[in-house]
C-alpha cells in the first residue's frame, strides 16, 4: 500500500537557533498547513522568550525541555509523541549530547530521524581528526545504522558558508583582506547556507520515494582555498594578503592549546578529504535547486565593498560556544 503518513504529520524539531529557525521555514514554505502539527523543543527560558512567541505566533507548538539536565529516558517520553524528529542543536551541549539525544531517539521508537550531522563527511573523516566532535559524530551514525527500527537521513552539507567569514575562526579576514589556507592552497571546502540547509532538508524529507537510512550530500559551493582567496580579492575589489597555515603549525597550535575549540576546527578541516564534494553530484545540483555560492553571500552579506562584515548575535554566540568561551552554555546547554 502507498504510504500516507508524511513527514509533517508529526515532527519535533529540536532547538531554534539559526539552523532551527531556517528548518523551520523551510518546513512552512513547503508546507504551510504543517505548522500544526510541527512543535519546537525549548528549554523552559527561552521557550517563553521572543522565540517562542513568534514561534507560536506561527502556529508552532512549543515543548518544554533542557538537554543539559533532562536524562535520556525523560526525552525519549518527549521524542516518542512526535514520528520525525530533526535534530538543529549541535555541540553547545558538551560532549555526549549527540549520543544522548540519538539513545533517546532510538528508546522512542521515533520513525524518522534527522541528527546533527550537518557538516562534514564523517565516514571519511573518520575518528581521530583532532576535533574531538567529529568522533562523537562517527559514534552516532554507528548507533544509527546499528538498528533497523528507526529511519534515518544524514544531511552532509560542509561548513556553514557564514562560519567561513567567523572572526575567531581565522579564515577570512575582510577588514584586512587577508585570507588563511588550512594545510594547503590545493585544500578544498564544501559550504551551504543556513537557509539553503534548512530548504532542502524540507525537500530531502518530502521526497518521494522516501529516503531511507541515507546520507544525502548538498552544497551551496565547492572550491580550493586558493579560490577562495581569488573569490574575496574579486569581492573587494583588490588583491587580499594570501597566508598558509601549514599542518605543522596547525597541530603545534592545537596541542599547546587543548581546550581551544577554533584551533581543533582549523586541524580539522587543513585536510584534503572528507570537508568537500563536487557539487555537481550534489542533491540539489541533480535537482536544479538554487543555492547560493560564496560570491552570492558575500555580495548579500557584506553590504559594500570595503564596509566591515556584519556578524549576527547568533553567529557570535555560536563562535564563543566553539571556542569554548561561553559560560552560559557550558552550564546550562539551551536546546537551539
Amino acid at each position: 500500500m502507498p504510504e500516507t503518513k508524511t513527514f509533517a504529520a508529526t515532527t519535533l524539531v529540536i532547538g531554534a537557533g539559526e539552523l532551527g529557525l531556517a528548518v523551520i521555514a523551510g518546513l512552512l514554505e513547503r508546507n504551510p498547513e504543517s505548522a500544526r502539527s510541527t512543535s519546537v523543543l525549548l528549554r523552559p527560558p527561552a521557550a517563553e522568550g521572543k522565540v517562542g512567541r513568534q514561534l507560536r505566533d506561527k502556529g508552532l507548538q512549543i515543548v518544554h525541555g533542557d538537554l543539559a539536565t533532562e536524562t535520556v529516558d525523560g526525552l525519549a517520553a518527549i521524542f516518542a509523541g512526535f514520528d520525525t524528529v530533526i535534530c538543529c542543536t549541535g555541540f553547545v551541549g558538551g560532549p555526549g549530547t549527540q549520543r544522548k539525544i540519538t539513545t533517546a531517539v532510538l528508546q522512542a521508537g521515533v520513525e524518522r530521524y534527522v541528527p546533527w550531522q550537518f557538516g562534514v563527511d564523517y565516514d571519511v573523516v573518520g575518528r581521530g581528526s583532532g576535533q574531538d566532535v567529529f568522533d562523537e559524530q562517527s559514534d552516532v551514525r554507528d548507533m544509527l545504522r546499528g538498528q533497523s527500527a528507526t529511519q534515518w537521513v544524514v544531511v552532509s552539507t560542509g561548513m556553514f558558508t557564514s562560519f567561513l567569514f567567523e572572526p575567531a575562526f581565522g579564515l577570512v579576514d575582510l577588514e584586512r583582506a587577508q585570507v588563511h589556507a588550512l594545510g594547503s592552497w590545493d585544500n578544498r571546502l564544501t559550504v551551504t547556507t543556513a537557509e539553503d540547509i534548512g530548504r532542502l532538508t524540507a525537500i530531502i524529507l518530502a521526497h518521494q520515494p522516501r529516503i531511507r537510512n541515507e546520507v544525502v550530500y548538498v552544497a551551496g559551493d565547492t572550491f580550493s582555498y586558493a579560490r577562495l582567496a581569488d573569490m574575496v580579492a574579486d569581492h573587494l575589489g583588490r588583491d587580499v594578503e594570501r597566508v598558509l597555515w601549514d599542518m605543522d603549525r596547525l597541530r603545534s597550535e592545537a596541542a599547546a592549546h587543548p581546550d581551544d575549540g577554533m584551533r581543533k576546527y582549523r586541524l580539522a578541516f587543513a585536510r584534503g578529504t572528507g570537508v568537500a564534494w563536487d557539487k555537481a553530484g550534489t542533491f540539489n545540483a541533480a535537482r536544479g535547486i538554487d543555492v547560493t555560492d560564496v560570491p552570492t553571500w558575500l555580495r548579500r552579506n557584506h553590504v559594500a565593498r570595503g564596509t566591515p562584515l556584519i556578524v549576527s548575535r547568533g553567529d557570535r554566540t555560536a563562535a564563543r560556544v566553539k571556542n569554548g568561551r561561553d559560560s552560559r552554555h557550558r552550564r546550562r546547554a539551551p536546546a537551539r
